[in-house]
């Protein structure tokens, strides 16, 4: 049986239309309800990926805002720190060259420390030889104190040599190289001083050398000059002092003419000093020949 249902649309439909339209619409309304909740949950996850992604956005803001402040502290920092470093350069570059002088004046100062060490060293030696010297002096004035007081030598210093200073008249005749028998007693006293002890060998070495005041004239003219007289002269002295035992090895004669004067020949009384033996104390290899020397020992001086 057919039923007649009033439509909308003013048509007619059957039941079984009616039912089926009735279906595909629920149908749709399902699939439109599913889809709208497809679409919500979407929604709702897009929603939380842009609240995620506002929230990144937020903290990477946040990160470069604090990067950007610490991006400026850094550069603050860096400026601080290149500043104190060229600062630093500047003294050290400073300090470089006060150490390289420093250093500089170090080494100068060591320099001049041994040198002054070298020359006290060398003072102490002088020193030392200078009172070697001394006690020689002293010890050959008290040996020769009678002869000293008696005004037959003379002991004193030249060219930083002792020397034994003998009038050349109380030892020779005019123009001769014979020894006067006077002179030979005041030579017999100078041998008992030069001679080292029986079994031992000699420890100094004298030079013995003769002086006149001019050339030979007159009685003088045996001789040719006065180079030949005072060798000869010397030579005889030497002679006598090896018969009186003293070590030929310790003596050296020599002859200065008449050109190693004390002094002018203004005076009868310096011509006198210089006509004379000197019987010089040579230095050994340990000693320093000093140009500071005692002064000449006198009667007076030799008490």
């Amino acid at each position: 049986m057919l039923a007649v249902i009033p439509w909308t649309i003013g048509c007619l439909v059957s039941k079984s239309q009616y039912e089926d339209c009735v279906r595909g619409a629920e149908s749709a309304r399902a699939d439109a309800l599913s889809r709208q909740k497809a679409d919500d949950a979407h929604i709702q996850d897009l929603g939380q990926r842009l609240a995620a992604a506002e929230s990144a956005t937020q903290e990477r803001d946040g990160k470069l805002s604090e990067l950007s402040t610490s991006s400026h502290n850094l550069q603050a920092q860096l400026d601080e720190a290149t500043a104190m470093n060229q600062q630093l350069r500047g003294e050290l570059s400073r300090l470089g060259r006060d150490v390289d002088k420093v250093l500089a004046d170090r080494g100068t100062l060591a320099k001049a420390l041994d040198d002054a060490k070298a020359r006290l060293e060398e003072l102490r030696r002088a020193q030392a030889a200078a009172e070697e010297q001394a006690q020689v002096f002293r010890d050959f004035a008290q040996r020769f104190k009678s002869l000293i007081d008696a005004g037959q030598l003379r002991i004193e210093t030249r060219r930083g040599r002792l020397v034994m200073a003998v009038s050349g008249d109380l030892l020779f005749d005019e123009g001769k190289a014979e020894i006067r028998p006077a002179g030979k007693g005041a030579l017999l006293e100078i041998a008992r001083a030069l001679t080292p002890p029986a079994g031992q060998r000699p420890t100094r070495r004298f030079l013995v050398t003769t002086h006149v005041d001019e050339e030979p004239t007159g009685k003088a003219r045996r001789f040719r000059s006065s180079w030949e007289l005072t060798t000869a002269r010397a030579t005889s002295v030497v002679e006598l002092l090896v018969s009186l035992h003293v070590p030929p090895e310790s003596l050296t004669a020599a002859g200065s003419g008449a050109f190693d004067l004390l002094g002018p020949n203004a005076t009868a009384e310096a011509r006198v000093r210089n006509r004379r033996l000197e019987i010089a104390l040579l230095p050994t290899a340990e000693e320093s020949v000093l140009s500071a020397a005692p002064a000449a020992a006198t009667p007076a001086a030799a008490k």
